[in-house]
């Protein structure tokens, strides 16, 4: 049973990332019915520890510690700053003797470099996923998620997921109940949907061709309407295949693929935007009907609309234009 933790401070480390840490397995809930864990913030060297903020934070205890400790914690930390060899053994060890090890956000490439991560899934921040692939090759970073579990190694991607991927390991080892405990306290869902995919920015794919150029610009203004390859290629002045196979080689993707992502960028803005019902968004966008609009937003995003719109929606209903927000 998960009794005790050691959250390592790292130098130039994230406060956020560090306080998801300290906030989930640092505090005494059991007036509430919550667990409480052994807590320890430990170090490398005791003393200052310097954040990316400006700020330290002060540090009591070496690794003794996490070399016993049930879970051993590492938060976001800068990336390409040189690991410490001796945390990277803590890691190594806990991984051995079968200990949980949570990274936070950028906290993966430590783990990385630790050697943990090979062979196995893992993911980080969406902005850092394609840089983990290249620098540990031989693991496998899924971008998509807000934490990934393989074995007892589980890392969160950027910042809040880390809640959820600390979370997670509560309510694995102590139950649904415990983990619910935590999250009302900190006035979080307990568990969210979907990954970090409707959080990523994605722009519209830059054409090097003039010719291409024009069409896509095209495309973009009539995504309301029936775009076939073979209207596009007649605009392009080409014949369907050299379309598509032109259009591969410009873009990275073929045209059904390339259409249908933005019309998912343009519902995501009519989702955040407007009050538009999901019908009216689904004709708006293209997709026809709402429940094609579903399974596109499901397959891509891992979420819904209406729990995209939740999330992302401006327009928020209030009453007599004050918005109230209740906690429960």
């Amino acid at each position: 049973m998960l009794q005790s933790v050691a959250c390592i401070a790292l130098d130039q480390m994230a406060p956020f990332e560090f306080g998801v840490v300290c906030e989930v397995f640092g505090i005494d809930r059991s007036a509430q019915g919550g667990p409480t864990f052994d807590f320890h913030v430990v170090a490398a060297d005791p003393g200052p520890i310097s954040t990316k903020l400006g700020f330290d934070v002060v540090v009591h205890e070496n690794l003794d510690f996490a070399y016993r400790a049930d879970l051993v914690a590492v938060p976001a930390s800068l990336i390409g700053s040189e690991p410490d060899e001796r945390v990277l053994d803590v890691i190594r060890k806990a991984v051995e003797r079968g200990a949980w090890v949570l990274s936070v956000c950028s906290g993966a490439f430590t783990l990385g470099h630790a050697g943990v991560l090979a062979g196995r899934r893992a993911t980080t921040h969406w902005m850092y996923t394609d840089l983990m692939a290249e620098t540990f090759p031989d693991t496998i970073v899924d971008p998509d998620v807000l934490f990934v579990q393989d074995e007892k190694v589980v890392t969160g991607a950027g910042t809040a997921a880390g809640i959820d991927a600390a979370l997670h390991i509560v309510r694995t080892e102590l139950g649904a109940a415990a983990a619910n405990i935590v999250a009302r306290r900190m006035v979080v869902p307990p568990q969210r949907d979907g990954g970090q995919s409707q959080f990523i920015q994605t722009p519209v794919p830059e054409c090097r061709t003039d010719s291409f150029a024009t069409v896509t610009a095209w495309m973009l203004e009539h995504l309301d309407e029936d775009l076939t390859v073979d209207l596009l290629a007649r605009k392009a002045l080409m014949s369907p295949r050299t379309f598509a196979r032109r259009f591969r080689a410009e873009t990275g993707t073929t045209p059904n693929a390339w259409l249908n992502r933005q019309r998912l960028l343009r519902a995501q803005q009519l989702l955040e935007e407007t009050s538009l019902t999901l019908e009216e968004v689904a004709r708006e966008t293209g997709f026809g009907a709402a429940a094609v609009m579903r399974h596109h937003f499901v397959k891509v995003l891992q979420t819904t609309p209406t729990a995209y719109r939740r999330l992302f929606g401006t327009r928020a209903e209030s009453t007599d234009d004050v918005l109230v927000a209740r906690t429960a």
